[in-house]
């Protein structure tokens, strides 16, 4: 049995922590290192020796792909992703394999399997496939990567990377990113209905989170939950009750 080398980069350490613990209950891989951002990554990764990288695309500041194109020599990269339905069948399409948060434990193997194989083979037109992936994920993408500001005359266009959450005060909406909140034209509803499910959740009536920037969760008696972001403000929000299982699942925790 090919027994696999592996480096697992995600923002949210519950999630590298429960790949961490999968992977090496499989008995056919070895987690060698870890990192919660890309500029950590590409460092340990200059001096690692690694078969396969599992890979968050999603990241505050630098994104999978940003990585990935800072690497030299990559190796086989699984991406862990929650994109939209027909991203992910881009993945399938460009031979890149993918694991869906929350990942199960029967797709791991099966993606274990893919890379024991291409290793076998010596990871041939991984390059290529990359590119292609790259470029068919942007274009098949359903959901919106900026929002629109108005304030008067002026359109101040937000980067949904950059937003931390979304709130709902005085009959406004705003979007919280780079230490300001800008007013948004749309409901926390609407912004539901249009934002990617797997980037965003709705923790409150009035709060959409971003989830690629949660830091930590703190748990009370009686179900209650709060949130800390990475912001510099590190910013509290309340995780309404009827909302809490919603997260645990998003999470996987």
């Amino acid at each position: 049995m090919t027994q696999l080398r592996a480096f697992v980069v995600d923002d949210e350490p519950l999630a590298v922590r429960r790949l961490t613990r999968l992977l090496e209950a499989t008995g056919r891989a070895t987690v060698v290192g870890s990192a919660r951002d890309a500029p950590a990554a590409l460092q340990a990764l200059d001096v690692t020796d690694v078969d396969v990288l599992f890979l968050d695309i999603e990241m505050p500041g630098l994104s999978g792909f940003d990585l990935l194109a800072r690497l030299p020599s990559p190796p086989m990269v699984v991406f862990t992703t929650a994109y939209s339905e027909h991203a992910v069948r881009a993945f399938e399409v460009n031979s890149i394999d993918y694991l869906l948060k929350p990942i199960e434990r029967g797709r791991l193997g099966q993606a274990l399997d893919r890379c024991a194989r291409r290793k076998d083979e010596g990871g041939a037109g991984l390059s290529t496939m990359l590119e292609r992936l790259e470029s068919v994920l942007r274009k098949q993408s359903a959901f919106p990567d900026r929002l629109a500001s108005r304030v008067g005359e002026r359109v101040h266009l937000i980067e949904l990377t950059h937003v931390t959450h979304f709130f709902a005060k005085d009959k406004l909406t705003f979007a919280a990113a780079d230490g300001r909140a800008d007013a948004i034209d749309a409901t926390i509803a609407e912004l539901e209905r249009k934002l990617d499910p797997g980037r965003f959740v709705r923790i409150h009536r009035a709060i959409i989170l971003n989830l690629a920037w949660v830091q930590d969760i703190n748990t009370w008696f009686g179900g209650r939950m709060l949130v800390r972001l990475k912001d510099a403000k590190h910013t509290e929000l309340t995780v309404a009750r009827d909302r809490v299982r919603a997260l645990r699942d998003r999470l996987s925790f």
